[in-house]
């Protein structure tokens, strides 16, 4: 009865940091476009406004109910959007205190342009803010550098414009070099292009891609034989490679209405499948590979958002796929080191861990199903 007890308590454990963030706020990344024609400088932000306003630190965040200000955050969140509107109008000042525009080095005054609430119509869902803001543009201004503070997680910034635009990730409590508004005379190098893109990669993965996980977790609950493993990452690896390039280089557009209900599909799919195998089948690489497919076209619509400098495009597209599978090989670590090492050639791993860890996966799996085809 003890090691019932134990194997079900472990399996809830490398799963409760799964179950949790499902029905939670998801925090998105910050993406800004700038742009600058006289009379002004204008940055458009794609941002979970909630998060700002509440005075959540979005430093390393993955889930805003992870944060002591989530009360605040659901309050705002409740809020139907006209009345969201007002709220981010009445503390813009407040809650955007370090966002800060500098020309030729000078600090320059910003204010609301736009507010555009794209709200899903699901409380239970975090929604998209594009708060766009201005400040003058005197003539002559040659150069742009934005500071993102401290507490405000990554950022995303993409000049608009020049035939070399400056693309780059700042962090938080730092800022952009000094941006030429003409574009960058030279283009960053393809090596800073694609180290640059590795933690976008990565923190897909970890801690935002909870599909993901949840995906190659399953792969892992097959069985502990590191051949059977291998054999499914790599196809894993090979065929979503294959989408990412394919759907960053444009050639292949799948609607995320589709895309998403059919990952969600394949990570019940592969768990289930562990309920009645306890080894590698001919079959089973080839699935995965199939799947695999499915989670680079996800990885790809994800890219899109963050946008590839055109100048070290295949550079940062390496980058990005390289930190997705770092992001991969840390999960599949981390569940070794948790039950596989200790416990994986214990004669009652599958019916004790194994199992139950991939029922768990497959149930939650099958609820993404519904709740995305209902949403799409």
């Amino acid at each position: 009865m003890g090691k019932v007890i134990l194997s079900a308590f472990l399996s809830m454990a490398l799963l409760v940091t799964v179950i949790a963030p499902a029905r939670a706020h998801e925090v998105m990344p910050a993406i800004a476009d700038l742009s600058h024609e006289a009379p002004s400088v204008r940055l458009t932000l794609r941002l979970n406004a909630e998060a700002f306003l509440a005075g959540i630190n979005l430093d390393g965040l993955s889930d805003t109910n992870e944060s002591a200000e989530n009360t605040s955050y659901d309050a705002l969140r409740a809020l139907p959007p006209e009345a969201f509107e007002a709220e981010v109008n009445q503390k813009f000042d407040q809650a955007f205190i370090g966002l800060q525009v500098f020309l030729d080095g000078n600090e320059s005054p910003l204010a609301i342009a736009a507010i555009q609430i794209q709200d899903p119509g699901d409380a239970s869902l975090a929604r998209t803010t594009l708060l766009t803001v201005e400040t003058p543009l005197p003539e002559g201004t040659r150069t742009i550098r934005v500071a993102w503070a401290k507490g405000y997680g990554s950022l995303v910034l993409r000049q608009q414009g020049p035939e070399v635009p400056f693309t780059g990730l700042i962090e938080a409590g730092s800022s952009s070099p000094e941006i030429p508004l003409a574009g960058q005379a030279e283009p960053l190098s393809n090596i800073q292009g694609f180290f640059a893109y590795i933690p976008v990669g990565f923190d897909h993965i970890l801690p935002k891609g909870l599909d993901h996980i949840l995906f190659v977790l399953a792969l892992f609950f097959l069985s502990t034989n590191p051949r059977t493993l291998l054999w499914q990452i790599s196809a894993f690896t090979v065929a979503h490679t294959i989408t990412l390039a394919a759907g960053a280089l444009g050639w292949i557009v799948a609607p995320g209405s589709i895309v998403e209900p059919l990952i969600a599909a394949s990570i019940a799919f592969v768990a289930v499948e562990n309920l009645f195998h306890e080894r590698l089948a001919r079959w089973r690489p080839v699935v995965v590979f199939g799947f695999g497919l499915l989670h680079g076209l996800g990885f790809a619509s994800v890219l899109a958002d963050f946008g590839l400098p055109e100048a070290q495009f295949i550079a940062a597209l390496i980058g990005f796929n390289l930190g997705v599978e770092i992001g991969q090989l840390t999960v599949i670590a981390v569940a070794f080191l948790a039950v596989g090492l200790w416990f994986g050639r214990k004669q009652w791993y599958r019916t004790r861990i194994a199992i139950p860890a991939s029922a768990i996966i497959a149930l939650i799996g099958a609820y993404w199903v519904v709740e995305r085809t209902l949403l799409a």
